[in-house]
């Protein structure tokens, strides 16, 4: 439990310094303007930051606590439990689904050797045959095969000869 509570923290305190440092700029960038209404703006700026540093504390304590109290911790019999159901349903709903195609796709001996192999996890995959070019590649800027003696790009290469 330590270790989430230190996570949450984290990462509450990064976002929320994130965004201090970016207001520090935009403070500092705007600071010179008080020396107009005479005064201090060096003081100002220590008053200001130290203002917006303690705001920043104070949203980081609420955001973690808000965080903390909202999280839920389950042990990884729950979790495995839950994934468990997950599938079941998965499963069901893939049955109802797919009852009436499975008397077209050659009745129910294919649509229960097809759930068989769904519920084992593997995906049958597609064999894809690698494209084989039977002659070799002709680059743009060679003779065209076609005996023109123009380049390859001018002739029977050009984009409105390409598909």
């Amino acid at each position: 439990m330590h270790h989430i509570e230190k996570d949450v923290m984290l990462r509450t305190l990064d976002m929320h310094w994130r965004d201090h440092l970016a207001a520090m700029d935009y403070l500092r960038q705007g600071i010179h303007l008080r020396g107009y209404a005479q005064q201090d703006y060096r003081t100002e700026y220590k008053r200001e930051a130290f203002g917006m540093f303690s705001a920043m504390l104070d949203q980081v304590k609420f955001e973690t606590v808000s965080t903390l109290m909202k999280i839920e911790v389950r042990t990884q019999e729950e979790v495995d439990r839950e994934e468990e159901e997950r599938r079941a349903r998965l499963m069901r709903a893939l049955q109802a689904q797919h009852a009436e195609a499975s008397v077209f796709a050659g009745g129910e001996e294919v649509a229960a050797g097809q759930m068989g192999a769904l519920s084992e996890g593997a995906l049958p995959l597609e064999s894809h045959t690698p494209f084989v070019r039977a002659e070799r590649k002709v680059g743009r800027n060679e003779p065209c095969p076609c005996g023109s003696g123009k380049k390859y790009k001018h002739c029977h290469g050009t984009l409105s000869n390409v598909g």
